[in-house]
């Protein structure tokens, strides 16, 4: 019979110190290594490395785990009288000790050396400093941190970088080839027409109180008129603020207000959008544009010539976790940095690019003054939403070699419109997770085409890493990387106590370098909180700390790992979870509120509330859908959840915070919308509310429901026709869709349409 002996404290200590570097490696609480002591078979233990204990107390937790599991656990690896920090500095090239095998799949093959030499580290670290939580020891020695620091940040300044401005790389363009074409939309305009356009439009700005420090607001739908707007704003050195038409007036007002924005520049039907206190500037066809409240000058000032790169460009909103949006102040060094001579993306002249991203959304800036920067031509896609059939044809059409798409759309094209990148050289995805699979089939079917996953957060101008990729990820691969940083960029990997941490282990990623925002318009404390000072001078003196968690990859690309706090993506947009919570407690009925994100049953996310209330309600349904409704009026589309759940309680854990590990998903919901409940009459009405509840996960659907007010969206819009065609076979615009909202209105056109398939026959 085997005596169970305590395992040796020295030998605990080691393997807490690998426990250590393989939870960090990992983020998984739960860690189970194999190891083997001279002389002695393999052993297993699964140790716990939750709450962030001591050394001491995760020793003491081995040891409790290799009695439990009663394994007799040989000593003679290590003596007695051996300190840990002894057997540190032999861990590495002690035979007896070599044998340690991290058994974790998270794990990266072949990385036990750097295992070793981690656990080295830090045993030595918690000798000299035993109260430290394991998270906050180094993992590597101040020798190897000092090198892995000394190095030049990857891509920055590779490529001397002019300090110049948006516009004047613009103008310089259309004074080298002011008849090449810039824009074609609904009609198309010469690098001179712009310049032109833009310069008597600056004029008219300039007098209308535009200029140096002014916020000028652009609300206009997709248009030659757009581009000619933001250029002319530029031109007057004041910074844009991009609005967009399909935010509720309400939330327009918020953001015109935070801005400190007197001016808008829109068109006549979104006028009624805006605040009556703001002086709206509506250019005309004619000579003479309008400005509320006030006849053109006789006597206008010039056009500023240049502004320096510091100076604010363009003011783009995020959520904020305390519920207000914080407006990002971005200069024009910045985005120099993101479009002149990028080395990621070879720009030629003759490309054409694909204006699609609405202006409030920064991958917008990439989209406009990249080609416009090279000498390109700028495409832009009809006003409206993205339908993929339509975007499709605009592709072949058009004729576009660079295309920018979010991660969601990528998914949905190459699932369904693979054929649509034929003529297409360089496709760039970004804005969520893009899954490798899809990569691997759109460069299996265009084998010459090249791919960049782009990331970057909107405080460091759109993108702050590339993966660019004539080859698609290896068919292992579980992920597509990030890549490096661009030109004019640093980033750094970081623990909690701002130290690199050593390829394959997670840490916090910070940018540095010349695309960081000035900060948050107007939060000085906001600012302060997330651009902090760099402690390592090769970088610069601020950084932007993202809240991505991150891993350098051996090959010295790096891997996303995800959000440190409760940001997600929906939509491609950036989310606070708390800016959610905290307008929903706005209201006076709601106690308590959490919001979570679950699958949308495709590669996307979509948000789940659950609340509970002051006083109990007759009907939470009828709550749950004000309260809905309410969110639609403050909050940007993909802000609002798609359902909001009454609860008498939220579940609790075991420190009295709320449990939202133990908040149930829901895959189907009530129907949460505030119109009269009618059912279906016809046996097409049937079909199409089935389909409608089997892509929104909401019954019953009644046939005088909007599809946008039950939750649907554009990339849902796609799936629910991909449903129509399949199930009731028809082909459908997302037009037709946009048009006849509802299941009666849809019915009936489609009955018109294709009276055959549709005989409305009376239930």
């Amino acid at each position: 019979m085997t005596t169970v002996h305590d395992i040796h404290p020295v030998t605990s200590r080691i393997l807490a110190a690998v426990a250590v570097v393989i939870h960090r490696q990992t983020g998984q609480d739960d860690v189970g290594i194999s190891f083997q002591a001279s002389g002695s078979v393999p052993r297993w233990i699964a140790v716990s490395v939750a709450g962030d204990p001591t050394l001491e107390v995760l020793a003491a937790r081995v040891r409790e785990s290799a009695l439990a599991a009663g394994d007799a656990v040989s000593a003679s690896a290590v003596s007695g009288e051996e300190r840990a920090t002894d057997v540190a500095a032999e861990l590495g090239a002690d035979q007896s000790l070599a044998a340690l095998r991290v058994l974790s799949k998270a794990a990266l093959p072949g990385c036990d050396e750097a295992v070793r030499s981690a656990s080295a580290t830090v045993l030595a670290a918690a000798e000299r400093a035993p109260d430290t939580p394991v998270s906050r020891l180094p993992l590597l020695t101040d020798d190897a941190i000092s090198e892995s620091v000394r190095r030049r940040p990857e891509g920055d300044g590779e490529h001397e970088l002019p300090p110049t401005s948006v516009h004047e790389l613009v103008l310089a363009q259309a004074r080298r080839t002011p008849g090449a074409f810039a824009l074609r939309g609904s009609r198309r305009l010469t690098y001179g027409e712009l310049d032109r356009r833009s310069r008597e439009l600056a004029t008219e700005l300039t007098a209308a109180g535009a200029g140096q420090d002014a916020i000028v607001g652009v609300l206009m739908h997709r248009s030659e008129d757009l581009i000619v707007a933001l250029l002319a704003v530029l031109r007057t050195g004041a910074a844009y603020l991009a609005l967009d038409p399909d935010d509720h007036p309400s939330r327009l007002s918020r953001l015109v207000a935070d801005a400190g924005t007197t001016l808008v520049i829109t068109e006549p039907a979104l006028r009624e959008r805006l605040p009556g206190q703001v002086r709206v500037y509506i250019p005309q066809a004619g000579p003479s544009p309008s400005v509320d409240a006030e006849p053109p000058s006789t006597s206008r000032p010039g056009v500023p010539a240049a502004c320096p790169a510091e100076r604010r460009a363009y003011i783009s909103y995020t959520s904020g976790s305390t519920g207000e949006p914080k407006g990002v102040a971005v200069p024009h060094g910045a985005v120099v940095r993101l479009v002149q001579r990028p080395d990621w993306l070879n720009v030629r002249a003759e490309d054409v690019f694909l204006q699609l991203a609405p202006i409030s959304f920064d991958a917008s800036v990439l989209e406009i003054w990249t080609p416009l920067a090279h000498g390109a031509e700028l495409v832009l896609f009809r006003p409206g939403p993205v339908d993929t059939g339509q975007l499709t044809k605009a592709i072949r059409d058009q004729a576009i070699s660079v295309l920018w798409l979010t991660a969601g759309l990528f998914h949905q094209m190459v699932t369904s419109h693979l054929d649509a990148f034929e003529g297409v050289r360089h496709v760039i995805a970004g804005g969520d997770v893009i899954a490798p699979a899809q990569v691997r089939s759109l460069m299996a079917a265009h084998p010459r085409l090249i791919f960049t996953n782009g990331y970057g957060p909107t405080e460091n101008t759109t993108f702050t890493t590339c993966w660019t990729s004539s080859e698609p990820p290896g068919p292992q691969a579980l992920s597509v990387p990030i890549g490096r940083a661009i030109n004019g960029t640093g980033v750094l990997v970081l623990d909690p106590e701002l130290r690199p941490v050593p390829v394959g282990v997670r840490g916090e990623l910070y940018a540095t370098g010349a695309g960081l925002a000035h900060g948050y318009l107007g939060r000085p404390s906001a600012t302060a909180e997330r651009f902090v000072p760099c402690p390592y001078p090769d970088y610069g003196s601020r950084m932007y700390c993202t809240g991505d968690l991150a891993r350098w990859l051996p090959d010295g690309n790096l891997e996303f790992l995800g959000r440190s706090d409760q940001q997600v993506k929906i939509q491609g947009y950036r989310v606070e979870l708390g800016a959610v919570e905290a307008e929903l407690l706005r209201d006076q009925r709601v106690r308590q509120a959490v919001v979570l994100t679950q699958s949308d049953g495709g590669p996307g996310k979509r948000l789940l509330a659950y609340v509970t209330l002051t006083m109990q309600a007759e009907d939470p349904g009828d709550v749950s859908v004000q309260l809905r409704g309410a969110l639609a009026r403050t909050l940007p589309a993909h802000m609002v959840p798609w359902a909001i759940l009454i609860r008498r309680d939220l579940p609790l854990n075991r420190n009295g915070k709320v449990d939202r590990n133990a908040l149930p998903t829901a895959q189907r919901i009530p129907r949460n919308v505030w119109n009269d409940f009618v059912p279906a009459r016809t046996s097409l009405e049937v079909a199409i509310a089935d389909i409608w509840g089997s892509v929104l996960g909401i019954e019953p659907i009644g046939v005088e429901d909007d599809f946008f007010d039950l939750g649907g969206h554009s990339l849902l819009a796609v799936d629910l026709i991909e449903s129509m065609r399949t199930h009731l076979c028809v082909n459908m615009e997302a037009q037709m869709l946009y048009l006849q909202p509802t299941v009666a209105e849809l019915a009936e056109k489609l009955a018109a349409r294709l009276p055959s398939v549709a005989t409305p026959e009376i239930l």
